[in-house]
């Protein structure tokens, strides 16, 4: 059996959500030794930039989910001039991004084999789905050394939000690879606007070992064993305004209407950071 095919069957037998429970609550201890040597032992691991953080020293946050959550600085990732601009939601890397097939939406290319899945496995709603038939799609992966801040691609007002329960596989390549319906399995949490480009939808995908999501106006999203509506107050979000968050990394995947983007040429593997240009708006 493969190195990737081991690393899935592992997954599948692990109790995923039992473990993100407790990766939940380690996180957040405050025991001074609890948190200065996740912190330290994080540091030795990744390669974190911590000159662009508010606050840079990494013995002043009271937890790893403060450390590890951390805001940039002002000016930090500057919003391109143009108006059109469609941009990064965050740092990470290139997962896929493209044209959606239909109703299906590419999770990996293996060699000549395609592995998909569909909108309204994703969406979890059909009517919502409909709004992306033949749209666009990007999927962003955020490693853990990422900044982990969910920002708005475009300007909108919110329409809607929900917590979808589901799976908790890891998001990496290698699992993208070998599961089916990845994200479509996984927790999620699923939020859309209007905007200058029409309907945008902006779905945060849960992962092993996250301890859990948040919303910018609604704070952490608690974990549920059914599907269930998130507040919507009456709010427009500027783009590179904050929209929610990872307390530990995931996936974030951005759908717009049939003709209403246009993305700039990019490919999986290609690194990104919050506010760089990834499209423009197309359509009237």
């Amino acid at each position: 059996m493969s190195t990737d095919r081991l690393f899935v069957a592992l997954q599948r037998v692990l109790p995923q959500h039992a473990l993100s429970s407790m990766t939940h609550a380690l996180a957040r201890a405050r025991t001074p030794w609890i948190r200065r040597a996740l912190i330290g032992a994080f540091l030795r691991r990744y390669r974190v930039n911590l000159e662009e953080a508010a606050v840079s020293d990494p013995h002043a946050y009271l937890s790893f989910n403060e450390f590890f959550t951390r805001a940039l600085k002002p000016g930090a990732r500057p919003m391109p001039a143009e108006t059109d601009a469609v941009v990064s939601p965050c740092d990470g890397t290139v997962s896929q991004i493209g044209t959606i097939d239909g109703s299906r939406l590419l999770q990996a290319q293996i060699e000549a084999k395609r592995r998909t899945y569909t909108l309204g496995a994703l969406c979890a709603d059909a009517g919502l789905a409909q709004q992306f038939v033949g749209g666009a799609y990007c999927c962003l992966y955020l490693a853990p050394h990422d900044y982990h801040r969910v920002h708005m691609p475009l300007a909108g007002r919110l329409m809607r939000a929900q917590y979808v329960p589901g799976r908790l596989f890891s998001v990496g390549a290698a699992t993208a690879r070998h599961v089916s319906d990845l994200y479509a399995r996984n927790e999620r949490v699923i939020v859309s606007f209007t905007t200058a480009a029409g309907p945008m939808a902006v779905i945060l995908v849960g992962a092993l070992n996250v301890g859990s999501m948040g919303l910018a106006w609604a704070g952490e999203v608690a974990r549920s064993s059914e599907a269930c509506a998130l507040p919507v107050p009456a709010l427009a979000l500027e783009r590179g305004q904050e929209l929610g968050r990872f307390n530990l990394g995931s996936t974030v995947i951005v759908l717009f209407g049939a003709g209403r983007v246009a993305w700039v040429p990019a490919a999986p593997g290609d690194l990104v950071r919050l506010g760089m240009r990834l499209g423009r708006v197309a359509g009237p």
